[in-house]
């Protein structure tokens, strides 16, 4: 992993180098403090195979005062060595000719300071949120209970938030029952789309690569989080040995989530309606130019979301196309590529205890014969449950509306006969489209289907594998095995202890819009209570009359 530290350095080496100084120069620029340079993992370099301690800078100018680097790439990277504090190459990009680009001329400011005449402070009135007799979730230490639910909230380098020991208090059975042992984002992964060199390097783990840890915000009050607001720090190592803490790392606060329920009567004119409300457990990650707001919600109804909502600045590259094929032109001489950002969620589950299945449920029409008189209108359709028996990876079916229930086989719900499930929903799960076989496609094997399960082993947390910088395929390193290696087995996943990995994400063909600060996108992957409770389990929310 590059930890902050490795990152920290690459830009007073370069300004102090040479050859690197002749590149700017070459383009003009001569002052080498308006050079600045993104750290990134080098993906995967031939040159120097998986031995050295890599990674690649991503080069921009940043004129004064304050300006935006990202709408001035240069047209080169350099490669450098993490131990040695060396430049190994400077790496131009592959144009006709072998001329080198110009240092794009137009400046595209966000900063407001430098909009003065963008403000439009009177258009919007003020939104206060008030809860003036306090919160409704109680904070001991870091353990948190709210409206019937407990957890534990950790947080560490990698994952960033961690929810463990995940319970629901069920109001009809008048028992406390668990839902889930851990939840936490394990991995993603941020493949560009231009093939040319050095530009195909841009395949970024971000959490893999850089870990959500070391890239959290510290928060601040009515900016990253509106409300009343209660806050943890979070504490994480150095690569001294020492600690570094984190001041706000994770905000935890209530929203009003709209309708939870509502009818209207006619007969008698009466009206019961109940208001939702979500509690919300955040960070937001700075990974270079991206920004991601992670919230784990949970509503009244027994609902769990996870939603990231993406935001930041586009990865912007220096290039003379007028109509390029695998980006958007953003400014004069600036294009950004497509790219996807493909997220992996890690549920342990503990439905109603630890022994738990899958079963992959689709709508399927009805299959009785026109001939017959079973479906004189053809309007049947049903349910078509699959168990799956064997660790492996699956895909979500938009023509099905493909769902995975997440089931304990021993524990029946006393109404619907069925067995107790929490079930899956995922349909923002696009396809991995590095091709089949390529370095991206293997380093990002986990990114292949919608969904994988796997029997729970001790130490088997991180889809990709545990040394995810420089990795390369299936089987290029022993002790860096990832959940396509897990499934090789074909271990049992049927009614014992298992793990879901859901991938979901948004493939992003950039804007104009979107340029120079992106609005934010949301996506999300959302578990439901499915057979779970014998009825409406938040029958206890008070009526809203207010």
């Amino acid at each position: 992993m590059l930890t902050p530290e490795d990152c920290s350095f690459i830009e007073d080496i370069a300004r102090s180098d040479e050859t690197f100084t002749k590149a700017c120069n070459d383009l003009g620029i001569t002052d080498m403090s308006t050079v600045c340079i993104d750290a990134w993992s080098i993906g995967h370099d031939p040159r120097w195979g998986r031995d050295s301690h890599l990674q690649q800078g991503l080069v921009y100018w940043r004129p004064p005062p304050a300006g935006n680097q990202y709408a001035h790439p240069l047209d080169f990277y350099i490669v450098v060595d993490t131990q040695t504090r060396e430049i190994l190459s400077i790496d131009t990009f592959d144009c006709e000719g072998g001329e080198r680009g110009k240092v794009p001329p137009i400046c595209h400011n966000y900063r407001k300071e430098l909009l003065p005449n963008m403000s439009r402070v009177n258009r919007l009135k003020p939104i206060e949120i008030s809860q003036p007799e306090g919160v409704s979730f109680q904070l001991t230490g870091n353990r948190i209970l709210w409206a019937g639910i407990s957890m534990h909230i950790g947080f560490n380098y990698r994952e960033g938030i961690v929810l463990s020991d995940i319970r629901i208090q069920d109001q009809t059975e008048h028992k406390e029952r668990t839902v889930f042992y851990r939840i936490s984002l394990a991995e993603m992964v941020v493949p560009y789309a231009h093939p040319g060199f050095p530009l195909n390097r841009r395949h970024a783990f971000d959490i893999g690569e850089y870990g959500l840890g070391f890239s959290t915000n510290s928060l601040k009050l009515g900016c990253d989080c509106k409300g009343s607001i209660r806050y943890l720090d979070g504490v994480l190592p150095t690569s001294e040995g020492s600690t570094s803490t984190i001041k706000n790392a994770i905000c935890i606060h209530e929203e009003d989530n709209g309708i939870l329920f509502k009818h209207s009567e006619p007969r008698d004119q009466s009206t019961v309606l109940c208001r939702d409300r979500k509690l919300v457990i955040s960070q937001i990650v700075t990974v270079g130019n991206y920004e991601y707001a992670l919230y784990h919600n949970f509503t009244l109804d027994g609902t769990y979301e996870f939603k990231v909502r993406l935001t930041g600045i586009l990865n912007t590259s220096n290039s003379k196309e007028t109509m390029p094929r695998y980006g958007t032109k953003v400014s004069d001489s600036v294009v950004a590529h497509n790219h996807q950002h493909i997220f992996s969620l890690r549920v342990d589950p503990a439905i109603d205890g630890p022994d738990n299945s899958v079963s992959q449920c689709d709508a399927v029409a009805g299959t009785v014969s026109p001939t017959t008189q079973a479906d004189p209108f053809g309007n049947a359709f049903h349910s078509q449950t699959t168990i799956l028996k064997e660790a492996q990876g699956v895909d979500y079916c938009h023509a099905s509306s493909r769902t995975w229930d997440i089931i304990n086989p021993n524990n029946i719900n006393p109404t619907s006969g069925m067995p107790v499930s929490y079930k899956i929903v995922n349909n923002q799960c696009p396809a991995l489209l590095a091709r089949p076989g390529s370095i991206i496609a293997e380093r990002a094997a986990f990114a292949r289907h919608s969904l994988w399960v796997v029997p729970y082993r001790d130490g088997e947390f991180f889809p990709a594998g545990r040394f995810v910088p420089q990795s390369g395929g299936k089987g290029m390193n022993p002790h860096n095995n990832g959940v396509t290696d897990w499934v090789d087995d074909k271990g049992c996943i049927e009614g014992t202890d298992i793990v879901c990995y859901i991938q979901f994400g948004v493939t992003h063909f950039p804007r104009p819009e979107d340029f120079p600060i992106m609005p934010a996108e949301d996506v999300s992957v959302v578990l439901r209570a499915n057979h779970f409770f014998s009825s409406n389990p938040a029958l206890w929310v008070p009526q809203s009359s207010n």
